[in-house]
């Protein structure tokens, strides 16, 4: 993903994934610094690998740079010449019926799991146990701490069957399923209530917002910082009026204070 927006948020596939200037790369970025094959990023049945390729650019994990091989875990900021990227896990939901005996041996792999297609929306971890993981939504998404809903969280907060979430073709509807600590969009609390791109699904203290890959990042965020931001923009005009007032009367108040003391 790529906070500044920079490019799209991409879904890594298996095998090589090249990231430069290069037309034929998984990811081309055209930014000043940016070589043609500048760096490749492996995903294997166990994790993903960041390397940096003969002839490759500056490259760094967390702040450090890369000389040759490092192995990435979610979360962690990837610098690609001057720009910031981040590395997501997505985690598939699972599906509503028990998994048969040989997707539960592929689950206990440890494997990444990974879509061939990208998902028309997606949840992405922002807080706690969530942090960094992302979450295909394709269909009716149950969110609790059992550990059969389909996105499970295990965070005492939660209740077991916390939040269903359905995609629809604007958005995603969310519905509370009578829990403890309540569910909120936008810091909102509600029982049924609508999510659209770049909105903040909490459920009590885990915080998804809610992407829909393609969208730029920096897009889907504004949003949320604009509801803070308006009251100060159209109450700013209210209070610089109140204060010359307020400013004589203190003057004046100082003045009488002077003369009484002085009788």
């Amino acid at each position: 993903m790529f906070p500044n927006g920079e490019h799209a948020q991409v879904l890594l596939s298996h095998g090589v994934n090249r990231i430069g200037s290069g037309a034929e790369g998984a990811v081309v970025l055209s930014e000043p610094g940016i070589a043609p094959l500048h760096c490749e990023i492996h995903v294997t049945g166990t994790g993903a690998n960041l390397q940096v390729p003969a002839g490759g650019g500056a490259v760094t994990v967390n702040g450090k740079p890369v000389a040759d091989i490092m192995a990435l875990r979610a979360g962690d900021q990837i610098g690609i010449g001057p720009v910031v990227a981040r590395f997501a896990i997505v985690e598939a939901a699972r599906a509503v019926s028990a998994p048969s005996a040989s997707a539960s041996a592929e689950e206990d792999t440890g494997a990444t799991r990974v879509r061939m297609a990208v998902p028309k929306y997606v949840l992405r971890g922002v807080s706690g146990a969530v942090f960094g993981k992302v979450f295909p939504v394709t269909g009716p998404v149950v969110i609790g701490r059992a550990a059969e809903a389909d996105i499970s969280v295990q965070a005492d907060e939660i209740s077991r069957r916390h939040a269903l979430v359905k995609p629809t073709p604007d958005g995603v509807s969310v519905e509370d399923l009578g829990s403890s600590n309540g569910t909120f969009i936008n810091g909102k609390h509600v029982q049924q209530g609508f999510l659209k791109a770049g909105d903040e699904l909490r459920l009590d203290a885990v915080r998804f917002i809610l992407v829909a890959p393609g969208m730029e990042m920096a897009q889907q965020t504004t949003r949320l910082a604009t509801p803070e931001a308006a009251p100060a923009a159209t109450g700013g005009g209210g209070v610089s009026k109140w204060v010359p007032i307020m400013l004589t009367a203190a003057a004046v108040l100082v003045i009488v204070a002077l003369v009484l003391s002085r009788g």
